[in-house]
């Protein structure tokens, strides 16, 4: 029987698609092995999915997923499912239901002990007269032992409805305040921190009578005759010897602690992951440190230290320190305080106050001192950040800080910093972006002195140099925001809402030309917080690599209507990968 033949083409067919099948079988294997060459990526402690991510990071704007991995950013990405190759069994998972995550927000210049000690005195910030806080004292004396003292803060003159009567350039006498607390000393601290009220017996116990006389920096208010009306400006607040009564070392202690727990959960709630104390003490750095090394303080600090030039001669250089404890605790600044503050007409002016024409402020440390600090923070890699409110003020510290850059031209990258610079003469403005110096600034105080400023400065200076944001970004300078907390609330979501509208109770808004966009405002409350306490390598962005400081609010900040932004709340405050506050949980 013959042969079977295979036409031509069919042969040549079938050998192609043997090839073919051979070729394919060949690339798999060799994708195969490939891919079992490639390493799986080590599993994330946390990963966070289904959220608007906004990095404030250019190279990566935005994406869906994040996971962390040894407190740290391990990677981002954009598809939803992506982050499944980094889910291992230990793997936490939070699914964030398109809430907004961003970089963990920072809070450039506040009082982290003064935030704590406010939750144990008197509120007076709601307060809406003199009578009404007299009321408030009266009922805390009716259940304070005689002798005891009786602490608040928050009070402002100028948010009252009605002025005193009597008054002194609008601040209350002691008597009606006196009668009432007979047996307890009381000592009433201003919004801002810059003046205080006491009763006689205050006065009696720290010696101070008409024959007293007005430290450097401060003044006493007095009337007619000469008398004391228990009103304290500036320094003269340290005349008053508030003495904490009969506690021991250990109870002191513990009192300290209590103020830096309280002061830290606050925080927390308000997704606040690095705080920059704005002057600590050596003593309270000491118990920062102890607390960090015991676990005990959760929030990042980026600490100022406060203490005269021969304190830091004797012992400053030792406390410079960075990154120390995990990152918990920076001590690489020093504080200084040239001016006091314009609700207490405190504030360094060049021209006198609209309201107070006889008053040009008053200058709280000589220029001497001023330029003897920067000797030392040149020589010991300290940067040097001074409260600075009044145009003058802020005049002197660029002229301060000026001499010494020159007088050092091989110190480059400074970031020596001016606190406040709520006032600024127009021809000031353009040398904090040639100097390099950041203007720490706190969007709140715009909207919250707004009502009374131009009553302070008068219409054209108000317009041309107060709270001038866009006009300083407008140099290069670079703003960190904040809200100087006890002075106004630690609450970013308002703060943020000033930044962007600069809109008052009423519905106006105070030179508005001056706003933030929303995403400046971001900026200035993550990386250009970093960049002020020279972090932005290790925090301000979602960068990999960067530590895992995140904060997830219940609102899309950038996007939703103006009016919503103050009502955003906290879902999660995230701290080196370690979710150390859950709206509910």
């Amino acid at each position: 029987m013959a042969g079977s033949v295979i036409p031509k083409s069919t042969g040549l067919r079938a050998v192609a698609s043997a090839a073919a099948f051979l070729f394919i079988a060949g690339l798999a294997a060799a994708l195969f092995s490939a891919s079992a060459c490639v390493p799986r990526p080590e599993s994330a402690d946390l990963v966070l999915i289904n959220g608007k991510i906004v990095t404030v990071d250019a190279a990566v704007p935005t994406a869906s997923w994040v996971a962390v991995r040894g407190g740290r950013i391990a990677a981002l990405g954009a598809e939803p499912k992506d982050y499944k190759r980094h889910v291992g069994d230990g793997t936490e998972i939070i699914d964030l239901g398109g809430a907004l995550a961003i970089p963990g927000l920072i809070e450039s210049h506040g009082h982290f002990t003064g935030l704590g000690s406010s939750k144990m005195v008197l509120d007076l910030t709601k307060a809406r007269s003199w009578d009404d806080i007299v009321a408030l004292v009266a009922e805390a004396a009716a259940t304070t032992t005689p002798g005891e003292w009786i602490l608040g803060r928050g009070w402002h003159q100028d948010k009252w409805d009605r002025v005193p009567e009597p008054n002194i350039d609008g601040l209350p006498l002691h008597a009606a305040l006196s009668k009432a607390t007979p047996n307890n000393p009381v000592l009433l601290t201003h919004a801002s921190g810059h003046s205080s009220l006491v009763n006689a017996k205050a006065m009696e116990l720290s010696k101070i009578t008409s024959a007293t006389t007005n430290p450097a920096g401060g003044e006493i208010i007095r009337d007619a005759k000469g008398n004391a009306i228990g009103a304290f400006l500036e320094t003269a607040q340290g005349l008053v010897r508030y003495q904490a009564g009969h506690d021991t070392p250990e109870e002191a202690q513990a009192r300290a602690r209590k103020q830096v727990e309280l002061a830290a959960q606050e925080c927390l709630v308000h997704g606040v992951t690095t705080f920059h104390d704005a002057g600590a003490s050596f003593s309270t750095i000491d118990l920062y440190k102890k607390m960090a090394e015991e676990g005990a303080l959760p929030v990042r600090l980026y600490v100022m230290l406060g203490a005269g030039n021969r304190a830091l001669a004797e012992r400053g250089a030792s406390y410079r320190m960075i990154g120390a404890v995990d990152n918990h605790l920076t001590v690489r600044t020093i504080k200084r305080l040239i001016d006091g503050a314009l609700g207490a007409h405190g504030a360094w002016l060049l021209e006198p106050y609209a309201d107070l024409p006889a008053s040009t402020g008053l200058n709280t440390e000589s220029i001497e001192e001023m330029k003897e600090t920067t000797k030392f923070a040149i020589a010991n890699g300290f940067q040097l950040a001074t409260h600075a409110i009044g145009d003058r003020g802020n005049r002197e510290t660029l002229d301060i800080y000026e001499a010494a850059f020159k007088a050092h031209p091989e110190k480059t990258d400074l970031r020596w910093r001016i606190e406040h610079a709520q006032h600024l003469s127009l021809d000031d403005i353009p040398r904090f972006g040639k100097l390099g110096v950041i203007p720490a600034m706190q969007a709140i105080h715009c909207t919250s002195d707004a009502p009374w400023i131009a009553k302070r400065l008068g219409e054209k200076r108000a317009g041309e140099g107060a709270y001038v944001w866009r006009k300083l970004m407008d140099t290069g300078a670079v703003i960190p925001n904040g809200t100087d907390v006890p002075v106004e609330p630690i609450d970013p979501m308002s703060c943020f809402f000033a930044a962007v509208t600069r809109k008052l109770k009423d519905g106006t808004a105070f030179f508005p030309d001056q706003k933030m966009t929303r995403e400046e405002a971001l900026r200035s409350y993550t990386i250009n917080g970093a960049y002020a306490g020279f972090e932005e390598g290790t925090k301000g962005s979602l960068s990999v690599g960067k530590l895992a400081d995140i904060t997830v609010l219940d609102r899309d900040i950038l996007t939703c209507p103006d009016d919503d932004i103050p009502g955003t709340g906290v879902l999660y405050t995230i701290i080196g990968g370690k979710v150390l506050y859950k709206k509910g949980g």
